[in-house]
């Protein structure tokens, strides 16, 4: 029997996004030509860009300021008309049926909020109810659901302007998905929150996704959340998409270094290891640097171990905010090819 082939729930095909602003000319004379004629600059925010999502994943979507990102979570979620190019949510083309697109979206904004200021958060909630009409039985459930993980049930009566900034995103979480979306869309949703509160919205964020099969798309500048939840990242720069594919494949791929760190026994003035550099000393420990491509973690090891009394040793990884942080500063090609990729 054929397996049944699964459909993508988000397809972009050559999605591009031109803004035009007019050109200013300087001086009277040149705002007055301005008004009889008017030239324009384009501005290309998305360029060609082309992915495809299946049920279910959980994508960190990511870039500098400025590379694109919002203008193509815009167009997913209809606010935006492309210029050229195709998009399909669900099977829907967001622009044109966006009130069945919205149905199947949750958006939550970590600097916008879709509470009422001045309401009790239960209300927002009864609110949100009505207005996607949803069933007495499914709101019952979910809200249920959502007090219990979120920890809502201390504020529920309290109005949302009085609500902690950890609260209210918690209520905003609950808000996107009373209605039981398919698709997730993220953009900065632990900003500025404390250690703890960030760890309970990933730790929600990783339960609906794994519970209840939504599709995440999560965009953010703090790449702790896109190394702890998602095992995909698609990176934009400049309105191009320049990498898509898993986080460990992109940490192979520029992530080469890696640092061992070696403590001894005694203190050694300048040690020195075949293969590796000599980062820094202190005490009695010493950190070097070496290509995993060039050299084993293990044969090192076994040197320092010959040459030196060792006492512990131990290796560092390098974390995803450093190797997406250089490929930013020196550009997708550069590091493409020191890597001989």
């Amino acid at each position: 029997m054929a397996k049944r082939r699964v459909l993508p729930i988000i397809e972009c095909t050559k999605l591009r996004k031109i803004f035009r602003t007019p050109k200013r000319m300087p001086g009277p004379l040149g705002a007055l030509r301005s008004l009889v004629s008017r030239a324009y600059e384009e501005r290309a925010a998305v360029d060609a860009v082309s992915f495809r999502l299946e049920p279910g994943e959980l994508v960190g979507y990511i870039g500098p300021n400025g590379a694109g990102k919002s203008t193509t979570i815009k167009m997913l979620t209809g606010i935006l008309v492309p210029t050229s190019g195709e998009v399909r949510v669900a099977g829907i083309v967001p622009w044109r049926q966006r009130k069945e697109n919205g149905r199947n979206i949750g958006v939550v904004f970590g600097q916008r909020s879709q509470l009422y200021w001045d309401l009790p958060l239960i209300e927002s909630f009864e609110l949100l109810r009505a207005i996607y009409g949803i069933g007495r039985d499914q709101y019952r459930r979910n809200l249920d659901e959502f007090i219990e993980i979120l920890q809502l049930g201390d504020f529920l009566r309290t109005p949302v302007r009085q609500l902690s900034l950890g609260q209210r995103m918690r209520g905003d979480f609950a808000a996107a998905l009373l209605h039981g979306p398919r698709v997730v869309y993220l953009d900065e949703p632990t900003i500025g929150l404390d250690v703890v509160a960030k760890e309970s919205i990933r730790e929600f964020i990783a339960r609906i996704n794994s519970e209840r099969g939504t599709t995440v798309i999560l965009t953010t500048h703090d790449l702790a959340d896109v190394e702890r939840l998602c095992r995909r990242i698609i990176l934009i720069d400049r309105g191009t998409l320049i990498y898509d594919g898993d986080i460990e494949r992109i940490k192979t791929e520029y992530g080469q270094f890696r640092t061992l760190i070696v403590r001894f026994s005694e203190h050694v003035a300048r040690p020195a290891l075949e293969g590796a550099e000599l980062v820094n000393t202190e005490d009695s420990s010493a950190r070097f640097r070496f290509n995993r491509n060039l050299q084993r973690a293990d044969l090192l090891v076994r040197q320092a171990s010959e040459r030196y009394s060792v006492e512990d040793v131990s290796l560092e990884e390098p974390d995803l905010e450093s190797i997406i942080r250089r490929i930013y500063v020196e550009g997708y090609q550069s590091s493409s090819a020191e890597n001989g990729a």
